[in-house]
């Protein structure tokens, strides 16, 4: 009986391993490219050794995703572009913890893929950039709502860490006025800062960034989706339902060179931003909205960006995947 139970076992083990090497029926015939993509591995929702950008993650959501991605074993880039006393702290916190963690990360190597200069992963020698004073978290001051923001950031990120694997575009503007308010510079500074300086980034990282297997995470919100909207969201809306659409044609393109491009779209959450302005009654006329009674924290947040920018959500591209509760369904 147990010799059975054994090969039974094998039988099966043979199987789910033609499976994820894809050799299952079809896949080549579907124009499976064994160049673009690969099996996940067993590790799939680790970050170990990844690089990953956050724009505007001195705080709030970003700040948040940031602790997260380190957790999961990335190196983090922090940037701000004025608190850069938060943005120190974070930092701190990270790289105390990697200190006080009995991972690899704590001796200050970090593994580099030798690259051509796309930034293609082709050769699979690691070799270990040696530096001692290599924290997991360094803080970058740039203004991220610019296009020379961007490039400044990309170009500092390359140079401290010589690689970068994931970018999550985290850093927005959320203004309030409606049709009768609105001026052309209230409308130009949403697009410029939500639309127009993100996109120019990560047509730049593209370039640069680890192929396949690259990440490429937008921030959107709920209420492109919702119908309780009020008329003060119009240019922020407007600017965030294009992130969104640039999302799916992004997938296209960029799906073709390894790379996966998606967005998270969350709802209402505990933030400085959020609440600023907002009276208490409002905030908890919202909560009662949310089957949960409460509105999001940021660290409901972050484990949905982790996960897309692990291994394990490699089949996850093009996706705007709501984050909220369900408060909008």
């Amino acid at each position: 009986m147990t010799e059975r139970k054994s090969g039974f076992r094998r039988v099966v083990c043979s199987i789910a391993q033609k499976f994820h090497s894809h050799e299952h029926p079809g896949a080549e015939g579907a124009g499976w490219n064994k160049n673009v993509a690969g099996p996940i591995s067993v590790d799939s929702t680790s970050l170990r050794g990844k690089v990953a950008l956050i724009t505007g993650s001195s705080k709030s959501i970003g700040a948040s995703i940031a602790k997260t991605l380190a957790a999961q074993g990335a190196f983090v880039v922090i940037n701000y572009a004025k608190d850069g006393r938060s943005a120190e702290e974070v930092a701190q916190q990270i790289n105390m913890a990697a200190i006080t963690s009995t991972s690899d990360l704590a001796s200050g190597s970090l593994p580099l893929k030798s690259m051509d200069h796309h930034g293609n992963g082709d050769n699979d020698v690691e070799t270990p950039r040696q530096q001692p004073e290599q924290q997991q978290a360094i803080v970058i001051k740039a203004d991220s709502s610019t296009i020379s923001g961007g490039q400044y950031l990309l170009q500092e990120t390359l140079r401290l860490f010589g690689r970068l694997d994931i970018l999550v575009l985290s850093a927005g503007l959320m203004g309030s006025k409606a049709l009768s308010e609105i001026d052309e510079s209230f409308f130009d500074a949403h697009f410029n800062f939500n639309v127009k300086a993100p996109l120019f980034l990560v047509k730049a990282a593209a370039d640069v960034m680890t192929r396949p297997g690259g990440r490429i995470i937008f921030l959107s919100t709920s209420l492109t989706a919702a119908s309780t909207l009020l008329p003060n969201a119009l240019c922020y809306v407007a600017s965030k339902g294009a992130v969104e659409q640039i999302t799916r044609v992004l997938a296209k393109d960029l799906g073709t060179q390894g790379f996966t491009v998606n967005t998270i779209a969350p709802g209402p959450v505990n933030t400085a931003l959020f609440r600023a302005g907002t009276p208490q009654h409002v905030i908890d006329s919202i909560a009662a909205q949310i089957p949960n009674h409460r509105i999001a924290e940021p660290d409901d947040i972050a484990p949905i960006v982790a996960f897309l920018a692990s291994p394990a959500a490699q089949w996850v591209n093009g996706q705007i995947l709501g984050v909220n509760g369900g408060y909008v369904v």
